[in-house]
């Protein structure tokens, strides 16, 4: 018999965040802390130097308390969720051919993104808006790398590729597990699960069940977290804010239209592929995840609304169950296509800023 996924019932953590209006309070709390950062910043005049700097280091300590906690839970969460979502039912069949299907769509979606990242930065030029002069006041000075520094992280040779093809792969599953790096984590959750799939369900139930106390556990802390995230999102903005000044500020809103745009675009490429390959019209497909696209709005964590995403998935979208389990953790550690689309975009932004 297979088990019931725990983490689909716990979202009743972050629904009612939902109901009190979570997202429209983060975008209040990032006006009211750009507003309070620019008035207590050095470009207002009204404080000294000395005293914006401790105002904006503390103000900013709420949004630091936050993004530890969602760091405190990310890795048990994100384990418990992948092995359960491979293990939890009594049939593997296709789990091979699932997991080349999702892999290659990640990478697709994410060569996607780099590329409308890359192609809207070079359109608009969002950095000849800087002066780049402004910047070098709060960026750190480093030293510049030496021709043989720079050519040592160039890519590996042919010698020494296999080394560095089994430097990623986990050596040791508890090693990896606190170490931090995503990449092996995954891998090793994923071995994990599909070790426990060869085990006769009888065997297996004890540590999913473990497994499953896990992830209610997880989600306790992120609804506690998630009550804080306007006072997160007020502190951190404020902190930004008074320490860049107004002027760096209104020359970086290029550059913030320029990802949006960006992101636009990409959003406009998925409902195109939910179309061709789902056969669901893009509207309806909004209607259904409205509620998932505004906690992740308000959160920026695919982590914390995994709950709420399997949910709509499974009984808004009808996606089968086998499939949402396995896929929607996995996308959550490594579909990053927003985040390549934004650093493809920011790594053009500077260059330009330096005209390098």
């Amino acid at each position: 018999m297979g088990l019931s996924r725990s983490l689909i019932n716990l979202k009743s953590h972050l629904t009612g965040l939902l109901q009190r209006w979570l997202w429209l309070q983060v975008l209040v709390a990032m006006i009211l802390g750009v507003t309070f950062g620019i008035l207590i910043g050095p470009s207002a005049g009204l404080l000294s130097i000395s005293t914006s700097e401790i105002i904006a280091s503390w103000i900013a300590l709420p949004g630091k308390l936050f993004l530890l906690s969602i760091q405190f839970i990310i890795t048990p969460l994100i384990v418990a969720s992948i092995i359960r979502g491979i293990a939890a039912e009594d049939t593997s069949d296709n789990i091979g051919k699932l997991g080349f299907l999702t892999i290659s769509f990640f990478v697709l979606t994410t060569i996607i993104a780099v590329i409308i990242g890359i192609v809207v930065t070079l359109i608009i030029q969002p950095g000849s808006f800087i002066d780049s002069h402004l910047l070098e006041t709060i960026i750190p000075k480093q030293v510049p790398l030496s021709e043989h520094q720079t050519l040592q992280h160039s890519l590996p040779s042919l010698e020494t590729f296999p080394d560095v093809m089994t430097s990623i792969l986990p050596k040791d599953p508890l090693a990896s597990f606190v170490s931090g790096n995503m990449l092996q984590i995954v891998l090793s959750a994923i071995i994990i699960g599909i070790a426990l799939v060869s085990m006769p369900m009888k065997q297996r139930i004890p540590i999913l069940n473990i497994l499953a106390s896990i992830q209610s556990v997880c989600m306790v802390i992120v609804s506690w977290a998630l009550k804080f995230v306007p006072i997160a999102v007020f502190g951190l903005l404020a902190n930004i804010s008074a320490r860049v000044g107004i002027s760096t500020l209104l020359a970086t809103m290029v550059y913030v239209a320029t990802v949006i745009a960006g992101l636009l675009i990409l959003l406009t490429v998925y409902l195109i592929l939910i179309y061709i390959l789902g056969r669901k019209k893009p509207l309806h497909f909004i209607q259904q995840s409205k509620e998932v696209m505004l906690l992740a709005l308000s959160t920026s964590s695919s982590a914390a609304i995994m709950p709420l995403t399997l949910s709509t998935t499974e009984k808004k979208l009808g996606v089968d169950s086998t499939i949402t389990r396995f896929v929607i953790p996995l996308g959550t550690t490594i579909n990053m296509a927003g985040t390549a689309l934004y650093q493809g975009a920011a790594t053009l932004f500077l260059a330009q800023i330096f005209q390098v």
